[in-house]
């Protein structure tokens, strides 16, 4: 396993990250979870991403409870604030409130002292950046928090959270979690090119689409009973018959690199030097393995060019 610096930190983290987004705590059997989480540390994986949204709090508790087996200095443990965890007003958002009591009670939940990573989930336009900054900062300062980050927020987002960051002297935001894989690229024109200048770096997520580009669908109207594009409807509307056209040809090209596609992709998404690192979900400790193997593949310009000839 490769690691790279997590945006302008000093902080290392595995080129490929364990998320728990509509896996653990979920669907996916409790001890497949477990199992998946160990084989990822086993593998070298120290990187573990949550959230408080994810089942409602049982993500975290599962995620937390299993690493508690390794020492707290070896991993890096990320969770989230903003979505809905209850029917109050206050229950959801950036608010100061909703920040502090959200990070106190994921902190119960993991049943740690501390979070490395805590991203702001989306971005809040109801709440004042300087409001929710102050709050993460205060967390910061308690110890309870090291490091700031977004999920899905804008250039311009981000660039008002420096501005007022830097103004008030408070902590800076260091990564950003966007999605990002061969179908979805907006981040290229402009959050990547904002980001490298200014010291935040990318955690992508959904970089094999949802399973997309694993070659797992072959075809758009006959989906796999078990997989998540039968059972939920906004993954089915990406599986386009156009789309698995596209991954039988990129399959074509990884074979000849001795790579499974989902590999290729991977290694595809690494090659952007502002990318961390890229957050993969497992239902199995099996999955873990295979995507673990992207981890310092490097593919040349012409391998390259051609990936783009066919993604175009």
């Amino acid at each position: 396993m490769k690691y790279r610096k997590l945006g302008g930190t000093g902080l290392k983290v595995s080129e490929i990250s364990l998320g728990s987004w509509l896996t653990y705590g979920g669907y996916v059997e409790r001890e497949n979870a477990i199992n998946a989480i160990k084989t990822a540390y086993e593998l070298g994986i120290n990187f573990f991403d949550t959230a408080n949204v994810y089942e409602r709090g049982a993500a975290e508790e599962l995620v937390g409870a299993t690493l508690k087996a390794y020492p707290r200095s070896s991993y890096v443990l990320a969770t989230k604030v903003y979505g809905q965890m209850g029917d109050g007003p206050n229950d959801r958002g950036l608010s100061r409130k909703h920040v502090v009591e959200q990070a106190n009670a994921s902190l119960q939940r993991l049943g740690h002292d501390y979070i490395d990573l805590y991203y702001c989930h989306r971005h809040d336009p109801e709440t004042p950046i300087e409001e929710t900054l102050r709050a993460i900062d205060d967390l910061v300062r308690q110890g309870k928090v090291l490091y700031v980050g977004v999920s899905e927020w804008q250039a311009s987002q981000m660039a008002e959270a420096l501005g007022v960051a830097d103004r008030y002297l408070l902590d800076r935001i260091v990564v950003n979690q966007p999605i990002y894989n061969m179908f979805e690229r907006y981040i290229e024109k402009e959050v990547i090119p904002f980001s490298a200048r200014n010291g935040i770096g990318q955690v992508v997520f959904s970089p094999l689409a949802q399973g997309l580009l694993t070659g797992k669908y072959t075809s758009a109207s006959a989906l796999p009973e078990d997989s998540r594009a039968a059972k939920l409807e906004w993954v089915r509307k990406g599986i386009t018959e156009e789309r698995i056209a596209k991954v039988k040809q990129l399959e074509a090209v990884a074979a000849e690199l001795d790579l499974s596609v989902g590999n290729l992709a991977l290694a595809w998404i690494l090659r952007q030097p502002n990318v961390a690192s890229a957050l993969v979900g497992a239902s199995r400790p099996d999955q873990v393995t295979e995507n673990a193997k992207a981890s310092g593949v490097e593919l040349d310009a012409d391998v390259l060019s051609r990936i783009e000839e066919i993604l175009q």
